[in-house]
């Protein structure tokens, strides 16, 4: 028993459960004073002392029943279901479907009478179907599905119709043919599951055998690259990363409220006394920046937008101002949404009201609807922020547009997350926009995107 609970506890870290060496323990003396008496109690004390969050909870109830069932189905004998005249009904529709389904004999019988599968005959489909090795759970139905076939279950199935509608036209009651069916139809689903059983066990075993892989830093990880699990994990991380940024922000403004000394500008300024520096120079106070986002929305930048949108809202108190719009085929003004709400809130609804789909991106298009109706809010002061990747589906990219937001803007910056050598391939325009700017940002990951947006901060 000792073993099968390591080999439990070993799978699910495998499977990306963080369990302890202290949880190990704790679960091992718990289910020693619960006992193997009442099921439920001690699968209560394994699933409370190895899991700590919600979203791992699927996963002890995935792997439970894998190494914690006998893998023995309950399974019905028919025969002593039914009258002595039904028996002889059914062996002679059985002899009458003899030659059809010869190869069938013994598994027909096994259905019939109720016995599982031994573990010699799951052993020798495991071996056929090419379990042996197999340690990845992602292919557990494709794997069950083989094992069925070369169980012969899939051809049984067709054979038990033909079987039923004999035995109706021998005479059968419609009633006690359905009947008959539904034993015969549970006693296989049972042996289906037995399959699926012995197939996952196998392979839950293997993974723990195996050294648990060290698990990525999700910052360096690129944000296409996230599973739905690794996205919810990133959403609490940026709300952090933010919450640092904004400290380092906060430090770098409070040195800088008088500004540092300069000591150059000083000793030149102070020639006049002969060198003694009687008059302090300070270097330029650093400024709180205007923002204003531009953001691509189509359905391969969602993430970005949603992280930069997280880390740029809750840097509220130390930027100055910030504008934000999205665009897909035309821009967007969503600057409203955070007025009105607070950052996860806005952004939750923004994504809502702008569902991922097969979009032409326009950015071209959308350009020049910005310069009609939102050219005004750029100003000496602003940091015009663009994130999207330059892809503009061969589109006019209207790139005067944006060398006339660069003339009137402090700076006007590019965030991408494609790699620079795929810039200026097929319908990306990266190259031409990347010449209008004051600089490029390669944002692939959550690290680069901090980095990117805390390089704001610092120039002010």
């Amino acid at each position: 028993m000792d073993k099968r609970m390591v080999d439990f506890i070993r799978a699910l870290r495998a499977a990306g459960v963080r369990i302890s060496l202290a949880e190990s323990q704790d679960a091992m003396y718990g289910t020693q004073l619960i006992g193997l008496s009442q099921e439920g109690h001690f699968r209560s004390t394994l699933k409370s002392t190895l899991v700590k969050e919600n979203r791992d909870h699927h996963l002890f109830d995935y792997f439970y029943p894998l190494f914690f069932s006998s893998n023995t189905p309950p399974m019905q004998n028919i025969p002593d279901n039914l009258t002595q005249e039904e028996q002889q009904l059914l062996q002679q529709a059985l002899r009458s479907l003899a030659g059809q389904m010869q190869a069938l004999k013994q598994l027909l019988d096994q259905l019939l009478n109720g016995r599982p599968f031994s573990q010699d005959q799951l052993d020798q489909m495991g071996q056929q179907a090419g379990l042996d090795g197999m340690d990845d759970m992602r292919q557990r139905p494709w794997m069950e599905r083989r094992m069925q076939t070369l169980a012969g279950l899939r051809q049984l199935q067709q054979m038990l119709d033909q079987l039923i509608e004999q035995l109706k036209e021998m005479g059968m009651s419609d009633e006690k043919a359905a009947e008959l069916r539904q034993m015969m139809q549970e006693n296989m689903n049972a042996l289906s599951d037995q399959i699926s059983n012995y197939a996952g066990l196998s392979m839950a075993e293997r993974m723990a055998e195996q050294d648990p892989q060290p698990q990525p830093d999700l910052m360096d990880v690129p944000l296409q690259q996230l599973s739905q699990e690794e996205i919810d994990d990133v959403r609490a991380e940026v709300r952090r990363l933010a919450a640092r940024l904004r400290s380092r922000a906060s430090l770098r403004q409070k040195r800088a409220k008088d500004g540092t000394p300069d000591p150059r500008r000083t000793m030149r300024h102070n020639m006049r006394y002969l060198g003694v520096p009687l008059e302090l120079k300070h270097r330029k106070r650093h400024v709180k920046p205007a923002l204003l986002l531009i953001c691509d929305l189509s359905t391969s930048m969602r993430p970005y937008v949603e992280f930069l949108l997280t880390l740029v809202y809750e840097l509220q108190d130390v930027v100055k101002s910030t504008h934000s719009f999205i665009f897909i085929s035309d821009m967007v003004d969503i600057s409203m949404a955070f007025k009105e709400n607070d950052a996860q809130t806005a952004i939750a609804h923004v994504m809502v009201e702008n569902p991922p789909g097969y979009y032409s991106t326009d950015l071209g298009n959308s350009l020049n609807t910005f310069k009609r109706d939102h050219m005004g809010l750029i100003t000496g002061k602003t940091t015009v922020i663009i994130l999207g990747d330059g892809r503009n589906n061969h589109n006019d990219p209207r790139v005067d547009i944006a060398q006339e937001m660069q003339r009137k803007s402090r700076r006007l910056i590019w965030f991408n997350p494609e790699y620079p050598g795929t810039w200026g391939t097929g319908d990306s325009d990266m190259l031409q926009y990347a010449a209008c700017s004051h600089g490029v940002y390669h944002v692939a990951t959550l690290r680069d995107l901090a980095n990117a947006v805390d390089q704001v901060l610092v120039d002010g």
